[in-house]
């Protein structure tokens, strides 16, 4: 760190240096504590994408087993051919929001295919969009930890660096300071006691 200068002027610049700190401290820490709220708001929506996934792969699983049958193709059913996004601002962070998802599905006879196809079709349609959302919900939680990450280090910085070390220079100062005073006195009265002498 620079060497401070041991002078009132100095002194007043550490004074409104810690005034400072001490005023932006607070609000730093709020936002720190909101940002900390959020995440976990974004781990819950995190799970509960993942669990829904899974419930569906689950419900596919015990209404058609004809799946398993490669005589009949279902692939290419189902594919999103547009997501809109926007962006939400969660204290001072930009993070993306699912406004649409666009499935489109694939046209089929409904003579050549068993019934149960509709049912997949809105099952597989289900499946899509909750993929893009999953991984939205990702992206939203890592800018999220990000920014709780950078507020967290700003925190330590102002109450662990910053704020000690002002104290440190205003302590330092301030002795240095009264000594000179106390100096200037003795030397007074020795001047005094000289010319008196």
């Amino acid at each position: 760190m620079a060497k401070i200068a041991l002078n009132k002027s100095s002194l007043n610049k550490e004074k409104r240096n810690l005034k400072t700190f001490n005023r932006y401290l607070p609000a730093l820490e709020m936002k720190r504590q909101q940002l900390m709220a959020e995440r976990k708001k974004a781990e819950a929506a995190l799970e509960e994408a993942q669990t829904r996934i899974q419930q569906i792969q689950f419900d596919v699983g015990q209404q058609l087993p004809m799946l398993a049958s490669e005589d009949i193709a279902v692939d290419d059913l189902v594919r999103v051919t547009n997501v809109v996004l926007s962006e939400q601002n969660i204290v001072g962070t930009a993070v993306p929001v699912v406004e649409k998802v666009e499935v489109e599905v694939t046209p089929y006879s409904f003579l050549t295919k068993p019934h149960w196809v509709d049912y997949l079709v809105e099952k597989l349609r289900e499946m899509a969009e909750l993929h893009v959302e999953l991984q939205v919900r990702k992206l939203r939680h890592q800018e999220i930890s990000k920014a709780t990450r950078t507020t967290s280090q700003r925190v330590n910085l102002f109450s662990k660096v910053l704020i000690p070390q002002t104290q440190k220079n205003i302590a330092k100062i301030k002795i240095f300071m009264s000594d000179q005073d106390r100096a200037g006195v003795v030397n007074a009265k020795i001047s005094k006691t000289k010319i008196v002498g």
